[in-house]
């Protein structure tokens, strides 16, 4: 018996639940699956367990609340990582439907899609990209997806889940030392590493035709994964409802300025954040903010679905992709406005997709560089960025 968190509904109770994994897959058949080489982690070490016990006075100092780490009901691993993932090339994928929303990674110029069906089962998955050994995460309670380089102070780290939460987040632990990692701060929190912290690379969540269109022969991540899962169904259902119920109470105080699962998107540059309300991006003109000393555009196409509403991840309501870009292209900065599905910079007219490419017009083949943000829950994003300015872009522009 394989364990899996499902979020149900009903009267307003959150409850933790098991999947057998007899479940089967969706059915559906796809194209060659491919295994590209992988950077070999560095072998475990003989230390002191955080994950055993995290209360172990031989630990050093930790950076959050023992008492504030739960168990989220699975065992370590019983949402099982993937550790030797399949591939198939994106223009043979016949069981994806437009709208459904993967992530987009792109390290060295090799990009890959990860599809929500499958990271929503997994959570994360140890890869190597373009010779880069990475680990890709997904935590379906706080709608957050994070890739991080895993070569920390020498060693490569190969990752699980360790079945506990903090802030309702997923907690990881490094299978070398067994430290614990909290995912949205990517840093060790309890354990031998602590204080230790994984670099974190741009990834986007889009939706699965603009991923296809831009990267027709990029690879995407298999159902074949050698795990018996439905992928394609949430075990979420409704969970995304702004006002619906958390898992655990969260550490501090409640910031009440948005309900607790309002999308946000939030930027930060490590002493400054900001979070804007995903929502109000859409049917609007790209969005300019300045986090610290750096500027970002923000922007919204309609066609991407909700992984966490009705069963079928495919079928959720359509909440759009957000592109989040530096504006600055060839040192020269762009001003953008939204024509017809696509954006245009005011300075060369070029045309722009939602993955931040330019088609058409005088900068065509230019690339903006992606800004790393996270497509996270309020609750989630202020937790950990507690002195976050909140940006809701009304038409009076108010800031709060």
């Amino acid at each position: 018996m394989a364990h899996h968190r499902a979020a149900l509904l009903a009267a307003g109770l959150l409850t933790v639940l098991t999947a057998c994994s007899g479940l089967g897959n969706d059915g559906q058949a796809g194209g060659p699956s491919a295994t590209p080489a992988q950077v070999e982690a560095d072998p475990s070490e003989e230390t002191v367990s955080a994950l055993d016990d995290r209360f172990d006075p031989r630990l050093p100092e930790p950076l959050v609340d023992p008492d504030e780490v739960r168990s989220g009901g699975p065992p370590p691993d019983g949402i099982p990582p993937i550790d030797e993932p399949s591939f198939e090339s994106a223009d043979t994928v016949t069981w994806l439907e437009s709208d459904e929303p993967v992530l987009s990674l792109t390290v060295e110029g090799e990009t890959r899609a990860y599809p929500l069906r499958v990271m929503t089962w997994h959570e994360i998955v140890n890869d190597t990209v373009a010779g880069v050994p990475v680990a890709v995460t997904y935590c379906p309670l706080c709608n957050s997806g994070v890739a991080f380089l895993r070569e920390v102070d020498g060693r490569v780290l190969s990752f699980g889940t360790s079945g506990m939460l903090y802030a309702d987040n997923l907690v990881m632990y490094d299978r070398q030392t067994e430290s614990l990692w909290p995912q949205l701060t990517g840093q060790a929190s309890i354990g031998v590493l602590t204080g230790q912290k994984l670099t974190a690379i741009p990834m986007g969540i889009v939706a699965w035709s603009e991923f296809r269109d831009a990267h027709a022969n990029a690879l995407v991540l298999s159902q074949d994964t050698g795990f018996d899962r439905p992928y394609g169904s949430n075990p979420y259902v409704g969970y995304d409802d702004p006002d619906g119920a958390l898992l655990f109470e969260l550490p501090g105080e409640p910031d009440e300025r948005l309900p607790v699962k309002e999308r946000v998107i939030g930027l930060s540059d490590g002493s400054s954040g900001v979070a804007v309300v995903r929502s109000a991006l859409a049917g609007r003109q790209p969005l300019e903010v300045t986090v610290g000393d750096r500027d970002a555009v923000l922007w919204h196409r309609p066609g991407q679905t909700s992984a966490l509403d009705t069963p079928s991840i495919a079928g959720g309501e359509d909440i759009g992709t957000v592109g989040v870009f530096d504006p600055v292209v060839d040192g020269r900065r762009l001003h953008f406005t939204s024509r017809q599905g696509f954006f245009e910079d005011e300075e060369t007219g070029t045309r722009w997709d939602v993955l931040g490419r330019a088609v058409a017009g005088p900068l065509k083949g230019s690339q903006l560089e992606p800004y790393q943000h996270l497509d996270t829950f309020w609750f989630a994003w202020v937790a950990f960025n507690p002195d976050t300015e909140l940006i809701d872009p009304d038409p009076a522009g108010e800031k709060k």
